[in-house]
């Protein structure tokens, strides 16, 4: 069987390589600044379980990210909505709450994120 994680970084890698093809390159400020938003999902890899299953525990390199992202929440709420998300099989309702299950306490609370706020 493979994992989570593979079927994550495969979709992640076809995105990099449509947009070095050229095809959807996103340019000027957009929701993460100058990075286009399927590229910044790259950074959630280590997310993939947890954004599948909510009892699923989130690692520390998960929770730096988000921490990171984070701070613009934004780019972090187009990242989880992103089609790339998507396609990796992201539960939109779940991964909204990883912020919380990594206990950061300047997670941008009651942020709407499309029809999600995040807890």
């Amino acid at each position: 069987m493979v994992s989570v994680k593979y079927v994550w970084l495969v979709c992640l890698l076809i995105v990099i390589g449509v947009s070095a093809a050229g095809f959807e390159v996103a340019e000027g400020a957009g929701e993460c600044g100058s990075i286009p938003v399927e590229r910044m999902a790259i950074k959630l890899a280590p997310c993939a379980s947890a954004s599948q299953n909510a009892r699923a525990k989130v690692s520390a390199s998960c929770c730096a990210e988000v921490q990171k992202l984070g701070k613009n929440p934004r780019c972090l709420c187009a990242v989880m909505l992103s089609n790339t998300a998507k396609s990796a099989g992201v539960k939109p309702a779940i991964a909204m709450t990883i912020p919380k299950r990594c206990n950061l306490a300047k997670r941008p609370v009651g942020y709407k994120c499309g029809g999600y706020t995040l807890p």
